[in-house]
This record gives C-alpha cells, structure tokens and sequence, in this order.
C-alpha cells in the first residue's frame, strides 16, 4: 500500500461488522497503531491477520506520533484504529492525524460503524440536529464549564459514558438540565444490546436494580424545546424524595439523607424537608 495514514473504522461491539476494505487496509498495512494493542488483537486473530502493533494512547500519542509519522515518511504504510468504531472520536487518534498533516503525509479514512449515529438511530430522538460531547472531562473546572455550555444547548445532546463514572455523569446532568427525557444506549451491535426510554430521574434511581453496569454506555438526551426559568418542580422533588427514602432504608439519618440528597439533585434542602413532612416521612 502507498505510504500514507489509513483511519480505518472497526466494529463497536459485533465484529462480524468490519467492512471488506477495512479488512483489506489492515491486512495489506506495513503496521498497526492501536489505543489498546489487546483490544485490536482480539480483532486481528478474529480475522486471521497478522501484523506488527504499535501501542499509541492518550499518554503516548506525541512520541509515539513523531515515531509513526518517521516509519511513514520512510516508506511504510500505518491503520489506525481505537478499540472500537471510528478513530479520532473521544481518542488521541487525532493528534496523529494533525501530526500527519504537518508532515505532509497522505491521510484516508476507511468509515466503519460509529457509536453516535447507531445510538441515534436507536434512540428516535435526534430532531435533525445534535450536539455530541463526548467523555464529560473529569477535571471540576473544565467538567463545570462543559456542563454549563450544555445547560444552553436546544439540540439533542450525545454523550459516551464509562460505566463507573455513569451514576456520576446522570446526577450532574440532572442538576443542570432538570428532568429530561433521555435514551441510554448499552452494548450496542452485541447479543445484549439495549435502548433504554427513561427520564434523568428514572435513569438515576434505576441503576442499581434495573440493568448491569457493563460496557461503555451512549446518553442521548432529548432535544430541548423551551427554556424555563425554574427547574424546580414537581417530578424534580419526587424524585429528591424518592432518594430520600433510599437513604433512609440504607441507614442514614433524616438529617444527613436530606444532604446527601440536597447533593445530589441541587435543590435546596429546606425544599427537601418541606417536601418530606408534606409525605409524613
């Protein structure tokens, strides 16, 4: 193959997904870089290919770029591939491309399947336009500024989610969105494969009893149509009660659930307590 870059898109969960060209691009490559050399091994022994893999990930990318781009302009040809869907979504893929770039090294895509638009597709939610986030950014102030760019947003939203952080990423969601109605996309292409029409409260308080925590997750949210000044209503203190009463069965006391709770949702805890000597609790 000419020596060039080759984005070559792999399968998100069934690999009997992988086009032909892409088999082709990683059977014909001189070597592969990979977010996770394990992960692109799997596939390649699925596929009976065998070929060189050069580890490339977020803590390596800016060595390991100058490295692959040296081997390219030398006369090899490189895929690229993340561990599953499209290279340059969510991972370091595109700072070897831009590196490439800067070398003047011939850069091609081999599209394969990608998470947004099959989560999108399976959500029935899209309305014509949406805005894709990503991994929310771990760091508070940057995570912050993140989530009041989404606060503004009218278009449906699309998010990926690792399972441990995923209680995380739903609570701050509902403190700044308020009830909405979301999908939560779950293994998608695999045996298990689940569309979840659920709202942020009801994803919230259904994590631990409804589904498993396995496998990366897709938030879809659905567009908002109307701006409100308030988000303090009725369903958001319903489900502050809901939690509440979680607490209490779990052992906390009146006092340190309703700040747990105060927390969690955003709402002030002097609602919280109104609400709870209105229900008798």
């Amino acid at each position: 193959m000419p020596n060039k870059l080759y984005v070559v898109g792999t399968p998100i969960g069934n690999l009997e997904d992988i086009s032909k060209r892409a088999v082709d691009s990683l059977n014909d490559v001189d070597f592969i870089a990979a977010e996770d050399s394990r992960v692109t091994l799997k596939l390649l022994n699925f596929l009976g290919i065998k070929k060189t893999i050069c580890s490339y990930y977020e803590y390596n990318k800016e060595e390991k770029s100058e490295t692959i781009c040296r081997k390219i302009l030398e006369g090899k040809s490189c895929a690229l591939v993340s561990d599953a869907g499209m290279p340059c979504i969510s991972d370091p893929g595109e700072f070897l491309v831009q590196k490439c770039i800067d070398y003047n090294i011939p850069v091609e895509v081999v599209p394969g399947p990608c998470a947004i638009s099959s989560a999108l597709s399976l959500a029935g939610i899209f309305g014509g336009k949406f805005s894709f986030y990503g991994f929310l950014n771990v760091n508070k102030k940057r995570r912050n500024e993140t989530l009041k760019e989404i606060k503004e947003e009218t278009k449906a939203l699309v998010l990926y989610e690792a399972p441990h952080k995923l209680k995380k990423t739903l609570s701050d969601l509902y403190k700044v969105l308020g009830e909405r109605n979301i999908v939560l996309v779950k293994e998608m292409t695999k045996i298990h494969e689940k569309a979840m029409h659920l709202t942020l409260s009801k994803a919230l308080l259904s994590l631990e009893n409804t589904f498993a925590l396995k496998g990366e997750f897709v938030i879809v949210i659905k567009p908002n149509t109307k701006k409100t000044k308030t988000r303090c209503v009725d369903s958001d203190l319903d489900y502050a009660l809901s939690l509440f009463e979680n607490y209490l069965k779990s052992g906390q006391s009146k006092s340190e659930a309703i700040k747990l709770v105060s927390k969690e949702t955003g709402l002030r805890k002097n609602l919280i307590y109104e609400k709870i000597i209105k229900n008798d609790l």
